[in-house]
Formats: structure tokens, sequence, C-alpha cells
């Protein structure tokens, strides 16, 4: 098989991303086959093609199957901590705005019975 390509990858769907994996493990066995039988120079050459072949392959299926996570927490209240943003531990442990911005009822009580003084000033 030539080597496969990202992007076409991303075009197949999932069943066909497993009949190709199968495809391209198949063919590794073979070749690993023919190199321990002494087998020609080029087929050992190519090992190192499949088996890169094999790692886009899972990588492009593990992209797919976690954007659809993605898609079905999108609405949820909790999402699975390896779907959620890494940030830094001190930013996702601050405090929300909505947190942040909350008052207690005695300070509210403050702000409404002593708000600001407006001062009209001649210029």
């Amino acid at each position: 098989m030539v080597r496969v390509k990202a992007p076409t990858l991303r075009a197949n769907t999932k069943d066909e991303l497993v009949k190709q994996l199968e495809e391209l493990k198949t063919e590794l066995s073979t070749l690993q086959v023919q190199k321990v039988t002494g087998g020609a120079t080029n087929k050992l050459s190519k090992i190192k093609d499949v088996r890169k072949s094999i790692a886009r392959c899972h990588t492009i299926h593990r992209q797919k199957q976690r954007e659809n996570l993605r898609k079905f927490y999108l609405k949820k209240k909790y999402m699975p901590l390896d779907l959620r943003p890494k940030k830094t531990r001190a930013i996702r442990r601050a405090l929300t705005k909505n947190e942040a911005g909350r008052k207690t009822l005695k300070q509210r009580k403050k702000d409404t019975h002593f708000s600001q003084r407006v001062y009209a000033l001649k210029a």
C-alpha cells in the first residue's frame, strides 16, 4: 500500500478507517514475516511507512472520537476531565466573573442607602 495522508483519512467514515487499519495491520504482519524469512530490502524499508500509516489512522480515529464526544457533552452540565480546557491550575481555581461580582447583603444595603453623591461643579 502507498503511504496514507491525513486529509484523505479525515474524509473517511469510521468504518472505512477501521477497515483501512485492519488492511495496514495485515500488511505489516506479512512484511514482518518477510523480514524474518529474509525478504528483499525494498520490502524491509516499507515497514516504517506502514507503521507510520497505522499511527496516522489511530490518530485520526481518536480525533474524530473526541470531536464527537465534545459535541455530545456540549449542552451537558458536566464534561469529562480530559475534554475540559487545560489552562493552568490557578486559572481553573479562580473565581468566575459571576462569583467575583457578587456582593453580600450588608454591602448591597450599604450601596443603596449611602450611594455616591453627585455634585454639580462650575466649569
